[in-house]
């Protein structure tokens, strides 16, 4: 078994389209779902048909937030309450604690990037998240 290093596009782009049945499957709701690597770089993006135009930006921003902070958004939230902190205080203005985040780690812990679904309610959108991140992980030591 090999642990890869860094997220590539093929990669992205079936974690893509697993958000996007993910979210059909189990709420038969259109999502917008963002990958990108472990600066925050997107690799790959789609805008499931109907979902909501300000789903774009926000999926991206969750992904993004992820990979740099290192953290799933909904445990980023839970954390900036616990400190009384905003994310405004990190000097990042891409940066975001809406729940619907997922840090890609590798099985050794590193971060290989993040994955971002908006277009549901907060705790589906984290759902999602959390179940394409553990796939990326899976897939990641293949």
């Amino acid at each position: 078994m090999v642990e890869m290093d860094v997220i590539g596009i093929k990669l992205a782009q079936t974690l893509v389209t697993a958000a996007l049945d993910k979210a059909a499957a189990d709420y038969a709701r259109p999502i917008c779902v963002s990958v990108c690597d472990a600066y925050g770089f997107l690799l790959s993006f789609a805008r499931g048909d109907d979902a909501p135009v300000r789903s774009v930006a926000i999926s991206q921003g969750k992904a993004y937030s992820s990979a740099r902070i290192g953290a799933n958004t909904d445990v980023w939230l839970s954390r900036l309450a616990e400190s009384n902190f905003q994310a405004t205080y990190f000097c990042d203005p891409q940066l975001t604690a809406l729940p619907g985040g997922a840090v890609i780690k590798s099985a050794s812990g590193k971060v290989l990037g993040g994955v971002g679904i908006s277009g549901l309610a907060p705790p589906e959108d984290q759902a999602i998240a959390n179940a394409i991140a553990a796939l990326a992980a899976k897939d990641s030591t293949q």
